[in-house]
């Protein structure tokens, strides 16, 4: 019997974020960091050494040259992720970027379309895809245990604090709730309810010109709706609510890495279900990368790159109702 191929992870930026990843490769069967990069030859260093990663590098443009690597992880803040995914692809290497994906449409189809003419493969981070809540949540919906939807309730919001300079205040790194944390509660209408009819949306803006709060209101040709909401300035309850004309789901806080979803149907007792979530929970979106690299497919047939362009045409229609544009934009 052959040995499994052991799949080689670069990390591009070793942030937070990047560290609740590598920190749940090891969940991931066959995976490993292989190599890691960083702006600091000393921060990448300490990774490395973390983690133990083969190489450190002190420039991403060293990461991409690196040898025997299967797949890099994008992790810079989302200002950065259009020029840093363009460099791997045309190095020849698969691509897992952090969400949000891009600035906007415009850069987004251009790394599409490269993607797509090199077949290399390229996938937006949208863990919460792949969390073992959202299959149950899924399955009980196609079951017609809640009948049809009818409307969707999904909020996000944390204390960013006061600190202007914070990445979050910070236009020049894509600032804002919405693009940060907004772009979860539209992923769980879009990915129930498809693409919205029509779009409301409102905003209060920092200082700095990025959203603080940001609300939306949407329709659905099925007849639905949905009221989406995210701040970085008030600690919500994170949840999503998804209400059927037989009952409802409550997926529970935080709702896109939930523990536990709550099924409320007509003439029945409440009933809890535990979901797994292994770790910080990113592992699942990894293991799935893995999946569709062994089956030599260019796209994530669970979150295609057409779902990702068309939830990027999403924000950017939210971003020109509410007047949020960044400076690359101008």
């Amino acid at each position: 019997m052959s040995e499994q191929k052991k799949y080689n992870w670069g990390i591009l930026a070793p942030g937070g974020i990047a560290q609740k990843f590598a920190d749940d490769l090891q969940f991931v069967p066959n995976a490993r960091v292989h190599a890691v990069a960083s702006r600091s030859l000393e921060r990448a260093e300490a990774f490395a050494q973390k983690y133990g990663a083969q190489h450190a590098f002190g420039s991403y443009e060293e990461l991409v040259n690196c040898p025997d690597l299967d797949v890099i992880y994008i992790a810079t803040p989302h200002s950065e992720h259009y020029a840093n995914t363009l460099m791997c692809l045309n190095a020849g290497i698969p691509v897992l970027c952090e969400k949000a994906f891009a600035v906007n449409s415009k850069q987004l189809t251009e790394m599409v379309a490269l993607a797509r003419s090199k077949k290399i493969f390229l996938q937006e981070a949208i863990w919460t895809r792949f969390h073992p809540s959202i299959a149950k949540v899924m399955a009980i919906l196609a079951a017609g245990t809640i009948g049809k939807i009818v409307h969707i309730a999904a909020d996000f919001g944390f204390m960013a604090g006061s600190d202007l300079n914070h990445r979050i205040f910070n236009p020049n790194l894509t600032g804002g709730s919405l693009m940060d944390i907004g772009i979860y509660p539209l992923f769980i209408s879009k990915l129930l309810l498809g693409n919205p009819e029509t779009i409301k949306a409102v905003a209060v803006k920092a200082v700095t010109g990025v959203d603080m709060n940001c609300s939306m209101a949407l329709n659905y040709t099925s007849g639905a709706t949905a009221s989406l909401f995210s701040t970085v300035g008030a600690v919500t309850d994170t949840t999503c609510t998804i209400y059927g004309d037989k009952g409802k789901i409550l997926i529970h806080g935080r709702f896109h890495e939930t523990k536990g979803i709550t099924v409320f149907e007509e003439g029945q007792e409440p009933q809890f279900i535990e979901c797994e979530r292994l770790g910080h929970g990113y592992s699942y979106e990894a293991e799935d990368v893995q999946r569709c690299l062994a089956e030599g497919l260019t796209e994530n047939n669970k979150l295609p790159l057409s779902f990702s362009l068309e939830l990027m045409a999403i924000l950017d229609e939210v971003r020109h109702q509410i007047g949020v544009v960044y400076p690359e934009e101008m």
